[in-house]
């Protein structure tokens, strides 16, 4: 039997926020006396990145700003190695349209965040008027949509969404973290199973690390048992890795994030491991049409 080979290729982190409390607008997120309070920005990335190989990353959008994806595009201009960001749109907002157009212009713009943040209710919003017609566009343009904060209610707006628009990428974000108490359990997994019968649905296994009264779980045999029902239902080809950082630092630095990512991951062959910290991304991103990679 092969001994577990702990993964020490390249990294694409498909997931990590930028903000920078210092502009003269502020943030929107983290507030004032918020432990992440500050500037979050490439320099600041790279230099705790760096040991483990990342090569590349994606941002995704933690402001419900538009003039936000503004900032993120410019920021990203300037930083090699940020391969692209999730912005953030509503379909519902009059300006939907005109604000798209403009990003899809722009290699850099990957695709939109929705979900149940930011006052937003995707299993309902997305029943009225110009919701779906506004997230087409995703589809016609080649781009994704990232969902935020899963919970029951968000898996079924998601599948009830991927009915409506099968062909459409969705990157399913935070699932090992999701507020599911025990008696909601059974329902929501056979919902992820549902959701992840559609070959374009992807699964961001970031928010990985969790605590318990002890403090940080580090027995990989935990994550084992936790994340086995995702592997099973998206496959070793639409699991892809996500840092979070920094709001992962609020559970464990980088370093020990990805310690603990790679030693759950280490049975796996290495040609699992490399899609899953590598290869997944450019599928569920489509960068190399974008001419990255």
């Amino acid at each position: 039997m092969t001994a577990p080979t702990s993964y020490a290729g390249p990294i694409i982190d498909s997931h990590i926020h930028l903000f920078d409390a210092a502009r003269a607008q502020g943030i929107a997120w983290p507030e004032p006396g918020h432990a992440l309070y500050g500037a979050s920005l490439p320099a600041d990335y790279w230099a705790v990145s760096a040991a483990h190989q990342v090569e590349g990353a994606i941002v995704v959008e933690a402001s419900p700003w538009r003039s936000d994806n503004q900032w993120l595009l410019d920021t990203l201009r300037e930083s090699p190695g940020m391969l692209g960001f999730v912005g953030n749109l509503s379909p519902l907002d009059p300006r939907f349209n005109d604000d798209f157009s403009a990003l899809e212009r722009e290699p850099l713009f990957l695709g939109l965040r929705y979900g149940n943040l930011w006052e937003r209710d995707l299993l309902e919003d997305q029943i009225r008027p110009g919701f779906i017609d506004g997230l087409r566009r995703l589809v016609e343009s080649g781009r994704s949509l990232d969902s935020a904060n899963p919970d029951p209610r968000l898996i079924k707006g998601l599948l009830r969404l991927s009915d409506a628009l099968p062909d459409l990428r969705i990157v399913v974000d935070h699932l090992p973290s999701a507020a599911v108490s025990d008696d909601q359990w059974p329902g929501f997994q056979r919902d992820v199973l549902a959701l992840a019968a559609n070959p374009n649905v992807f699964a961001k296994l970031a928010e990985i690390p969790q605590v318990n009264a002890n403090g940080l779980i580090s027995d990989p045999a935990y994550y084992r048992d936790r994340l086995a029902y995702l592997w099973e239902a998206f496959s070793e080809d639409r699991c892809l890795f996500g840092s979070d950082w920094p709001n992962s630092n609020t559970v464990a630095d980088f370093d020990t994030t990805q310690a603990l990512v790679k030693h759950w991951l280490a049975d796996q062959p290495l040609e699992v491991q490399t899609k899953f910290f590598r290869r997944n991304v450019f599928t569920a991103y489509a960068l190399a049409d974008r001419g990255i990679g």
